[in-house]
């Protein structure tokens, strides 16, 4: 399994203002974390920080901590049934290598945080620029503990600030297909931006473009998560979809993944066409081996799992939607609004922000939402009935979704964070609004509490989605495809 660390900006802000002292000399502290497991990608969700109390610590140039405080920890790490971390600070920007010192403290105390816990002992190291370094501690063998170093660690919340381990992922090698866009942020960020490991839950009209942008501005990972296949009504807004696609009732995913490998300027670009619902365990185990998540689908099940990612197993995740009303008659558009969003720790919700019924989601879970007959018993402006994916809205609100990734990820002066911003067809007219969730709201409750956050039930089976593979992915047409494919190469 590859390792990464991730903590809100929250208990960030709170870990550097204690670590970084104005002395300049190093500092500690402990946290207690919870697990999430991903498909590939196991990651460290710092949950809350256990600071020392006076005289549990001693600051002298390498801080140091007396066994009390570790015992303490211990014992709250034993009653939230979490994992320990330890925290310390170095003088020094960038990802940080480790001393004999700290090798000697942390693997010395690898032992006793498993035994108490049950989960590997954990250790970060926070640059003077506020940047993370981690590891994890496994047991090897008996009485061997060996460091296994993580491929980055991320701060999730108004900003996605990520910092990789070069060793692991170290910077790209840019070509000339990304002048223009290294020439509009500079090659940091565009090394940051490339390293994500971005999903696109859903390959309709706004997926597609999105994942086709994405591919273009240099991303080098991809995740497709889709379990249809291409419609002749995908047509008229299915990007890179065509008669032959329909004809050989190929699936969407590997419609794009073709095609994107053809439009991504990354050099060693790699997309994964995954035929999974995202509410699938096995589409919500591949979901969290990534860092960002688009969310591109129009039902509302999907939206209530990727919003218990974005909070519970801290995972920031760009969403939006449409809505069109059509002038009395059918003659003309009466009005037209897009809007989008980030659900992630310190921002709003899916769920507070309406972008799915609570309802709802047992209705789609008991295959209501899939019949025909109880769809056409809703009225005609219910939004479980409408399919306003028309291509140009699909377009601007995919460049608005994009934005929102760039702001949160590229370093500029303004504010990263701008809260669900609505744009009117009508009037042409941009609003923003930042407000938090409402008081109580569940998902902010489970925020990094991972594998243990006290929910289940939120994957669970797919059946069009079973029948969709079962149907078609290993038809003949697809089997032809799949010998094309290889005569070609």
């Amino acid at each position: 399994m590859k390792r990464s660390i991730a903590l809100s900006t929250p208990v960030h802000e709170e870990a550097a203002k204690h670590l970084l002292r104005r002395d300049g000399q190093e500092d500690l502290c402990f946290a207690l974390w919870y697990p999430s497991v991903g498909a590939s990608r196991e990651t460290a969700l710092l949950h809350r920080l256990v600071l020392p109390r006076k005289g549990e610590r001693h600051v002298h140039g390498n801080a140091s901590f007396e066994s009390d405080y570790f015992d303490r920890v211990i014992a709250e790490a034993r009653i939230n049934e979490a994992g320990i971390a330890l925290l310390h600070s170095h003088p020094a920007r960038g990802w940080q290598g480790m001393s004999t010192d700290d090798v000697r403290a942390e693997q010395g105390h690898a032992p006793a945080a498993l035994a108490a816990t049950g989960l590997p002992f954990v250790g970060l190291t926070i640059g003077t620029d506020g940047a993370w370094s981690g590891r994890f501690w496994p047991r090897s063998g008996p009485r061997r503990y060996e460091r296994q170093w993580c491929e980055s660690v991320r701060v999730v919340g108004e900003k996605l600030q990520v910092t990789f381990n070069e060793s692991l992922l170290p910077t790209p090698v840019f070509g000339e297909e990304l002048d223009r866009t290294i020439s509009a942020w500079g090659e940091t960020a565009q090394a940051n931006l490339a390293r994500l490991k971005i999903g696109v839950v859903g390959l309709g009209s706004v997926g597609s473009i999105v994942a086709e942008t994405l591919a273009r501005m240099g991303i080098a990972h991809l995740r497709l998560f889709d379990f249809d296949i291409v419609e002749r009504k995908n047509l008229d807004r299915q990007l890179h979809s065509t008669a032959e696609d329909v004809r050989l009732k190929r699936f969407k995913v590997d419609v794009m993944a073709r095609n994107l490998k053809n439009s991504a300027t990354a050099r060693g670009f790699t997309v994964d066409p995954l035929r999974l619902s995202i509410v699938e365990e096995a589409g919500l185990r591949e979901a969290l081996d990534c860092d960002v998540l688009f969310s591109c689908v129009d039902r509302p099940w999907p939206r209530f799992v990727l919003n218990f990612i974005a909070y519970a197993h801290l995972i920031p995740v760009i969403d939006g939607g449409i809505h069109l009303v059509r002038q009395p008659g059918g003659f003309g558009l009466r009005r037209g609004t897009w809007r989008t969003h980030v659900a992630a720790p310190t921002r709003r919700c899916l769920e507070c922000l309406g972008q799915y019924n609570p309802a709802d989601v047992s209705l789609e879970r008991s295959g209501q939402l899939d019949d025909p007959a109880y769809i056409e018993g809703l009225s005609p402006d219910h939004l479980l009935r409408s399919h306003q994916n028309v291509f140009p809205f699909s377009l601007r609100l995919s460049s608005l979704e994009v934005f929102q990734l760039l702001r949160m990820s590229i370093p500029h002066p303004g504010h990263s964070d701008l809260g669900t911003q609505t744009e009117d067809f009508v009037s042409g007219m941009l609003h923003s609004d930042p407000q938090p969730c409402v008081p109580n709201c569940p998902f902010c409750a489970m925020t990094a509490r991972g594998e243990q956050s006290g929910y289940s039930g939120f994957a669970g089976r797919h059946l069009v989605a079973e029948k969709m593979r079962k149907t078609y992915g290993n038809s003949r047409h697809g089997i032809f495809s799949f010998l094309a494919k290889i005569f070609r190469e």
